[in-house]
């Protein structure tokens, strides 16, 4: 079941009619604009007109949420904007507009950033075809198609006992996390898991179990969560991926990632789970 199943996303793509309730997704220079007054923050709504001077080009219809469309489309770098908005990047702006737009913001950074990227042929160079009846754009010349790009990667919390191993990259500063890798060709999800987890720390481990998935659009990832069982090995780290790595109690954990992110979420979720079994 999807995570927002009122999100009822606009495929096969169609043209967006603006009403006056239409909600905005507008990007300029990597940033989304909100309205900011009295009230709190929200995403601009109303014709485009009513976005003042903005005019946003191109716009792409997302979907419907509560028979409201969102529809996206970036606006010139050298607009000027007035007091009324604020230019915040999409991590930022988690908690300042209800989690589903949030996520209906991603959605949108992933489909401009498909079209961005998708203005010339990677294999002859030359210009790419519009958008077609579904997320596709095909070279005029070749034919070659190109379809939003999705990569796969794989989160790995390896567990041993009351102990979870947690590992950081430089600049982190006290934060912590769990290991984490893209995928090959070739290679499923749980080989993935037992590959990355040797490469980057230097143990093996077993009992690779699925947690869950979250689309993370920076810029274009879908993470999968697994748990691991530790079976052997001593801490050695990827020094080019890692700025080091150790084992940590359940009781005193580190500095975490943030609560949106499905690492958090999966040490939270084995944290309670030890914390309950030490109560039996």
């Amino acid at each position: 079941m999807p995570l927002f199943p009122e999100f009822l996303r606009a495929y096969p793509p169609e043209e967006p009619a603006i009403v006056p309730a239409t909600r905005w997704i507008l990007f300029q220079s990597r940033g989304i604009l909100l309205r900011t007054n009295g009230e709190g923050d929200a995403l601009p709504s109303g014709i485009v007109a009513e976005t003042g001077t903005l005019e946003p080009s191109a716009p792409i219809l997302l979907g419907r949420l509560d028979g409201i469309e969102y529809v996206t489309a970036e606006i010139a770098e050298d607009t000027p904007l007035d007091a009324a908005f604020d230019r915040v990047d999409l991590r930022s702006l988690y908690g300042r507009i209800p989690e589903i737009e949030w996520h209906i913001a991603g959605y949108a950074s992933q489909v401009l950033h498909w079209r961005q990227t998708s203005v010339y042929c990677p294999l002859c160079g030359s210009a790419m075809g519009p958008m077609e009846s579904e997320w596709r754009r095909r070279c005029l010349q070749c034919r070659h198609e190109r379809y939003p790009m999705v990569s796969p990667a794989v989160l790995a919390l390896v567990h041993d006992g009351d102990r979870i191993l947690l590992a950081h990259k430089p600049g982190w500063g006290s934060r912590r996390s769990i290991l984490a890798g893209f995928a090959l060709p070739e290679e499923s999800l749980e080989e993935c898991v037992h590959r990355e987890v040797l490469e980057e720390a230097g143990v093996r481990v077993t009992d690779v179990v699925y947690f869950g998935s979250q689309p993370w659009p920076f810029p274009h990832q879908l993470m999968i969560g697994f748990f691991a069982r530790y079976t052997g090995g001593e801490i050695v780290i990827d020094s080019e991926e890692l700025a080091g790595a150790d084992w940590y109690d359940y009781r005193s954990m580190p500095p975490l990632p943030p609560p949106l992110s499905l690492s958090r979420q999966m040490i939270d979720s084995w944290v309670k789970t030890r914390a309950d079994c030490s109560e039996l």
